[in-house]
């Protein structure tokens, strides 16, 4: 391994809670273990819960007083942030903070890496990224499905990319309880409370599924469509739905379930539900993103197409007529997690993208 200093200013959209921010930690635990120094510079703070984890894991997190729309301000913010702390490289993540780390980096002569997580993009995003991708020295793409896309939609050369799959699986991750004879079966999800998430679906799937096996479903996750979702699920009158609002402890919260759904019409890898099968939970989820390479089917759980409530309700049915089944399903889902998403090749993947850092340093300095 080189001895070359790297400095890593790694530059996201803000510091909200959720699946997507829980990672960040890891990730840069990685980096800071090959010999990185890194801080983090976020746009705009919004609820600030995934704040509280970057800084306990001892990286200093530099964040904008400002809001989503207010580019020009949060460019100059950047520039001007970015010149005191003097970084070699700057990482982004998310579109925002890819086109902004862009411009500061072309401006400075900083070498950038950016991050792809999702597999939808705005139109006008995309033709952004596209028109820019250039000026990102290397891409990261999230998951299999996310570098697939990445290359396709932003014609990013293969050179030019690769694939850290943003989700580490944990040996030692707390594990839920088997479900018992007489108990009700429990069934989680996490995830904000958008229309990408589709819980509108899991609640009117709710509504066909057929059992007498009792169960309940409790929905962990803050956002817009909180109201609309829960006069929803009481127009089909239905009471085995419970919301309970945001979750600060994602793995407690996992282990007091036996079964996750995960009913999203959009998704990159997923982290909640590859969260969901470390745990030794089955997942029932929509055919997207990184979740059919994940999820084999009738081993380790379901699933089914997108914005479908029937379908989603037949694999809801299909399980509850047959609860003993669920553990043997979640133990199959912890092994496959384990084996395709460790630590040891997880850090690896991080170490390399971290020395084709230090090269493109070298380079740049050169030339």
């Amino acid at each position: 391994m080189s001895d070359q200093p790297v400095r890593i200013a790694y530059v996201i959209n803000s510091v909200e809670g959720g699946g997507a921010a829980s990672p960040v930690p890891v990730v840069l635990g990685v980096l800071r273990d090959g010999g990185a120094e890194i801080a983090v510079f976020a746009l705009t703070a919004r609820d600030r819960r995934g704040e509280a984890a970057i800084r306990d894991a001892g990286f200093d997190v530099h964040v904008r007083v400002g809001g989503e729309t207010d580019h020009a301000a949060a460019l100059r913010w950047l520039d001007a942030t970015l010149r005191d702390w003097k970084p070699t490289h700057l990482w982004t993540s998310l579109t925002r903070a890819t086109l902004l780390g862009q411009i500061v980096g072309l401006r400075r002569g900083w070498p950038v890496v950016s991050w792809q997580h999702a597999a939808f993009l705005k139109p006008a995003n995309r033709v952004l990224l596209r028109a820019m991708q250039r000026l990102s020295r290397l891409w990261v793409g999230d998951s299999s499905a996310v570098t697939r896309l990445t290359a396709e939609r932003l014609r990013v050369p293969t050179d030019r990319l690769v694939q850290w799959s943003i989700f580490r699986a944990e040996p030692d991750a707390l594990q839920a309880s088997p479900w018992r004879s007489g108990q009700p079966v429990r069934i989680g999800s996490l995830g904000r409370l958008h229309r990408v998430k589709g819980y509108d679906v899991l609640i009117d799937a709710l509504a066909l599924v057929e059992t007498s096996t009792p169960y309940e479903l409790v929905i962990a996750g803050d956002g817009a469509e909180r109201e609309a979702l829960g006069a929803r699920a009481r127009a089909l009158g239905l009471e085995t739905l419970r919301f309970a609002g945001y979750e600060a402890d994602p793995a407690a919260f996992l282990a007091n379930c036996h079964l996750y759904v995960q009913p999203s019409r959009s998704e990159g890898l997923c982290v909640a539900a590859h969260e969901a099968m470390q745990t030794g939970l089955p997942v029932i989820a929509s055919a997207v993103g990184e979740l059919p390479a994940s999820i084999i089917e009738g081993e380790t759980g379901f699933t089914v197409p997108p914005g479908d409530p029937v379908a989603l309700a037949a694999a809801l049915s299909k399980v509850l007529a047959d609860p003993a089944q669920l553990a043997a399903l979640g133990r199959a889902g912890r092994v496959r997690v384990l084996a395709t998403f460790g630590p040891e090749r997880f850090a690896a993947t991080g170490l390399a993208i971290l020395e084709r850092m230090r090269a493109f340093g070298l380079h740049d300095r050169a030339s």
